[in-house]
């Protein structure tokens, strides 16, 4: 690939936020008194898209931005560090780095949390910004926040990468005009990434630089 910068998705491409992100919607959901409380599990689905539009999906618009809140009042102080990095992704950014490649974080997590995520597990050195939405939901939208970061970046799209595990990374990348990487260690499936428009899937961290050279 003729590239001259690559934008990383966080959840489920360089961190496994699991645990953090799903008993963090359950605390939500026990706060309002919802009457079922899925198991993480079940709530695997919400990893990835915006938080806001995952709660809609479960309680309607009326009630999502309470959710929202609550959720924060436990994912900013305990959450955000039920979390950990995949086996292989230090190495992968620190060969891509040694490469020439300028590299991105691009989450549509507010930035506040993704920023300290990014220091928490030791991985500021690789990226020159980490890219993310605003509490009020701004550039949530994954075409919206790669947009903004191509612009801020100053880059050519048509030489960029996006590697990301859900449809909305492939989505976005792809009405940016950007290469599309999809991982399959994260939480989207082989078909929701190729019929998104993924370009190449990966099914480990290791695979991305095979990929990539």
């Amino acid at each position: 690939m003729d590239l001259d910068a690559i934008y990383f998705d966080l959840d489920g491409t360089l961190t496994d936020p699991k645990p953090g992100i799903t008993r963090s919607i359950q605390y939500a959901l026990q706060r309002l008194d919802h009457p079922t409380i899925p198991s993480e599990d079940e709530l695997t689905w919400c990893i990835g898209p915006p938080l806001r539009s995952s709660f809609v999906k479960m309680l309607g618009d009326h009630t999502a931005d309470r959710a929202v809140t609550l959720y924060r009042e436990r994912f900013s102080d305990v959450g955000l560090y039920e979390n950990r990095v995949y086996d292989g992704i230090s190495e992968v950014l620190t060969t891509l780095r040694a490469s020439g490649h300028r590299l991105f974080v691009a989450t549509s997590k507010a930035h506040v949390y993704a920023d300290r995520i990014i220091d928490h597990f030791g991985l500021r050195d690789h990226f020159e910004h980490v890219f993310g939405a605003e509490l009020d939901g701004t550039r949530a939208d994954k075409s919206h926040l790669l947009a903004h970061a191509l612009k801020q970046a100053a880059v050519d799209p048509s030489k960029t990468l996006m590697i990301g595990d859900r449809s909305h990374d492939m989505v976005g990348a792809k009405n940016n005009g950007m290469q599309r990487i999809g991982v399959l260690y994260g939480y989207g499936s082989r078909d929701e990434l190729l019929e998104s428009g993924a370009q190449h899937v990966c099914a480990t961290p290791p695979a991305i630089l095979a990929c990539v050279s």
